[in-house]
């Protein structure tokens, strides 16, 4: 993904570009409101995570700014502020989501893949990519319209994957996507290969091509074609 942090607090920025870099997304920064409208009016970008508190304005002007310019970036709020009244404010003028300060990354990556698989959904029920269709309502999956069976991890693997495809994900970062804290009960990955083996022979089984590949000392890969 393409992603803009808009975030006053120099420390924080960093940390949040740095984290979510690691998982081969592409991360803007900046910390004022001059700037991220000028970046928004000359770039598109998948999502965009907003500080509403700048020092030189609201971060509400940037929601105006994208609803005004029918610009389509997903958009979560991050702030310290807890209001309801903020809160409804920025939902109301086409956020997708608010998360109060103090968070924790791993919380962060997850509600940001949220808001950004919704958004790609288009408000369709159905996520297409070749041969492969997933209801999301419905958490069913079918290849070349035969219909496959997936346990609940191998079917968040292939939305994590098919969200993130062409870019190697490590096992560190699919571990912590899919498990979140209890990823620190298992001694070593070998249980994430286990789920990609068994998913790629589904999908292979039904007909669909082998999009995962392995990178030696990295992680896994979801080609794109």
């Amino acid at each position: 993904m393409k992603i803009l942090v808009i975030e006053d607090e120099h420390s924080l920025r960093e940390n949040i570009t740095s984290y979510l870099n690691v998982d081969g997304n592409i991360c803007e920064s900046c910390g004022g409101l001059t700037v991220a409208l000028q970046k928004l009016a000359d770039y598109d970008y998948d999502c965009v995570l907003l500080d509403i508190g700048l020092p030189d304005g609201q971060g509400f002007d940037v929601l105006e700014f994208l609803r005004t310019h029918h610009k389509n970036e997903a958009v979560l709020i991050i702030s310290a502020r807890n209001s309801l009244d903020d809160k409804l404010k920025g939902l109301n003028l086409g956020a997708d989501d608010y998360l109060t300060k103090p968070f924790h990354l791993a919380e962060l990556k997850a509600r940001l893949m949220a808001v950004y698989r919704r958004k790609a959904l288009n408000t369709s029920n159905k996520l297409i990519f070749n041969e492969i269709s997933i209801d999301i309502p419905g958490r069913t999956v079918e290849v070349n319209d035969t219909p496959i069976i997936l346990t609940r991890k191998e079917y968040e693997m292939l939305l994590y994957f098919i969200a993130n495809k062409g870019k190697v994900i490590s096992k560190n970062a699919i571990a912590e996507h899919l498990w979140g804290d209890e990823m620190d009960m298992h001694d070593n990955f070998d249980f994430i290969y286990t789920h990609i083996k068994n998913l790629r022979r589904k999908l292979l089984d039904a007909g669909g091509k082998d999009y995962l590949t392995s990178i030696y000392g990295l992680g896994y890969k979801f080609i794109s074609s």
